[in-house]
């Protein structure tokens, strides 16, 4: 009886295994948070540097796992893109998600709030797995500019 309980026990233990791995291939929250702060630290420094550093796909301080870093003005143009850096320089206010929300939007609207930072939740393409997955994007307002990155659920 008691082979069988550890033996139980050792199946549950190995099956939370890949969960606990995949979770910490996730980028976290707080995360996310420190790494917009630390985009809007060498934004206020050096606008110039900041956007080339974001926009460096091999750059690992704006880029970790699915963690990357993203800048739109106030009116949806992407200025600076993590994931993407083709996109810089167009407006994309009017992007939708797959469930049609206008995330761009949302996230200008947010900045343009009294907080002026917050969390705008969507669905987007993760950029490990490449499947479409929930994700939480954490924006905050700097200048006329809003930065942010994000988490996927």
């Amino acid at each position: 009886m008691r082979t069988i309980f550890s033996a139980s026990l050792l199946s549950v233990a190995l099956l939370a295994l890949p969960g606990a791995a995949w979770a910490a291939d996730k980028g976290s929250a707080d995360e996310a948070v420190a790494m917009v702060k630390k985009a809007v630290a060498l934004i206020k420094a050096d606008k110039a540097k900041a956007f080339a550093a974001i926009s460096d796909t091999a750059n690992k301080e704006y880029h970790d796992r699915d963690l990357y870093v993203y800048v739109y003005d106030l009116n949806g143009i992407a200025l600076a893109h993590g994931n993407n850096p083709k996109i810089v320089g167009k407006n994309l206010m009017a992007l939708a998600d797959s469930n049609g929300k206008l995330m761009i939007k949302e996230m200008a609207d947010l900045a343009k709030s009294p907080a002026g930072k917050g969390w705008v939740d969507f669905k987007w393409p993760n950029p490990v797995t490449k499947a479409v997955e929930n994700k939480s994007g954490y924006i905050e307002r700097v200048d006329d500019m809003m930065v942010g990155s994000g988490i996927y659920k």
